[in-house]
C-alpha cells in the first residue's frame, strides 16, 4: 500500500488549539464495522456502548516536561532538547534544534548549570544519544527546567499543563500525550465501574516515533521506533478473564491497542511483560486481543491513521474522516474522539 492512500486534506480551522472545558463534552463518531455507519454522539455516551463484564484498557503514562532550553558551553546560541527515550544511567535518546549545534562531544548547559550534558552519539535517524549530569532527581530537574512538549499545531498557550495530561496518568515517561484518554473524568470512570466494567492500566511511554512522519512511499518500508511498555499481573489476569468470561477487550487509544497487541499471543492471551515495541499494525493485519478501539483524529498518512485502517477498512475510515470534516469536527491531540465498534 501507497502513504498516499492515507491521505485527507483537512481545513487548518479544524485543528483544535485548546482542550474543552469540561473533557467529556468532545463530540464522539461512532464507526460501527458491520457496515460501516457512521452515528454522532457525545463523549459520555460511550457509557450506552460498553457492557458489563467488558474491560477497558488505558495507558497510564504520564508526559513529562521534556523540552529543554540550553547552549552549548561557552556559547550563547540557544539550544532546545526535546527527552524522547529514557537508555538508562542518565542517557537519553533527543531531538535537537539546530541540530548542527549538537555535534558528538559538544557539552551543554541547562538553568544556569544545575543540569549539564554531553552529546554522547549522532543516530542515523539524526536523533541524539545524549548523556544529562545533575545532583538530586531528575525529574524534580526538568519539573523546575523542562515545558510540556505539545505538538507543533498546536500554535496557542497552553494555561494550565495537566489539560495535556490524562486524569489517570501515573507513571512518568512520554514525550507526548496518548490523547484518546484526555476525554475521561473522575466521573466518567467511577460510572463505567458502577455498569460492571473493569478499568485496566497499561503504561506505554510514547515517543515521537509513533508520529514521525511517513516518508517512504511504500508504507511497509516505514520503520518504527521502540518504545517501552509495562504490563503488570492485575492488569494481565483481568484482560484473560474477561475473555474467558465472553466480556469485549476495549483499548483506549492506539497506544493501549499497540501494547496489548505486542504482548498478545495468538489465542488473544496476555502475560504480565515489559519491554520495547515498535510494532507496525497497518492494513492486512490480524488483531489477536482488541474488539473495540476509542481514538482521536489522526494526521494524514501517519501510522496511526494506518492502525485504524487496519481495524476496520481503509475505505470505512476515509469515508467516516470525510464526514467528520463535513461535521466539523475538531482534530488532533485536543480535538473530538472517535469510537470504532
Amino acid at each position: 500500500m501507497k502513504k498516499s492512500d492515507f491521505y485527507f486534506d483537512l481545513p487548518e480551522r479544524l485543528i483544535a488549539q485548546h482542550p474543552l472545558e469540561q473533557r467529556d463534552a468532545s463530540r464522539l463518531l461512532v464507526l460501527d464495522r458491520a457496515d460501516g455507519s457512521v452515528s454522532h454522539r457525545h463523549f459520555r455516551d460511550l457509557l450506552e456502548y460498553v457492557q458489563p463484564g467488558d474491560c477497558m484498557v488505558f495507558n497510564n503514562s504520564r508526559v513529562i516536561p521534556a523540552r529543554l532550553m540550553g547552549h552549548a558551553v561557552g556559547k550563547t546560541t540557544p539550544i532546545e532538547v526535546l527527552l524522547l527515550t529514557d537508555k538508562g544511567n542518565g542517557l537519553w535518546e533527543c531531538l535537537t534544534r539546530p541540530g548542527r549545534k549538537t555535534r558528538e562531544g559538544v557539552e551543554l548547559v541547562f538553568g544556569d548549570g544545575i543540569l549539564t550534558a554531553t552529546v554522547e552519539s549522532v543516530q542515523p535517524d539524526g536523533n541524539r544519544l545524549i548523556c544529562f549530569h545533575y545532583d538530586g532527581i531528575f525529574l524534580e530537574i526538568l519539573d523546575k527546567l523542562g515545558t510540556m512538549p505539545l505538538p507543533p499545531y498546536i500554535k496557542e498557550k497552553l494555561d494550565d499543563p495537566e489539560r495535556y495530561q490524562t486524569v489517570y496518568s501515573k507513571m512518568p515517561g512520554s514525550a507526548a500525550a496518548p490523547t484518546a484518554g484526555l476525554h475521561f473524568t473522575p466521573e466518567l470512570l467511577n460510572s463505567l465501574q458502577e455498569k460492571g466494567i473493569r478499568l485496566a492500566f497499561v503504561t506505554l511511554h510514547v515517543g515521537l516515533g509513533t508520529f514521525r512522519p511517513v516518508k517512504e512511499d511504500e508504507i511497509t518500508d516505514h520503520v518504527m521506533h521502540s518504545e517501552y511498555y509495562i504490563m503488570d499481573e492485575q492488569t494481565a489476569e483481568q484482560i484473560n478473564n474477561t475473555q474467558e468470561n465472553g466480556g469485549k477487550i476495549w483499548a483506549v487509544g492506539t497506544t493501549a491497542c499497540r501494547t496489548l497487541e505486542t504482548i498478545a499471543d495468538e489465542s488473544g492471551k496476555v502475560q504480565p511483560q515489559s519491554g520495547w515495541t515498535d510494532i507496525f499494525i497497518y492494513p492486512g493485519y490480524r488483531f489477536k486481543v482488541v474488539d473495540h478501539l476509542v481514538t482521536n483524529f489522526h494526521l494524514p498518512e501517519s501510522t496511526l491513521m494506518m492502525l485504524i485502517s487496519a481495524f476496520a477498512t481503509r475505505e470505512m475510515i476515509m469515508e467516516a474522516y470525510r464526514e467528520a470534516i463535513e461535521e466539523e469536527y475538531r482534530f488532533f491531540s485536543f480535538g473530538d474522539s472517535m469510537m470504532i465498534f
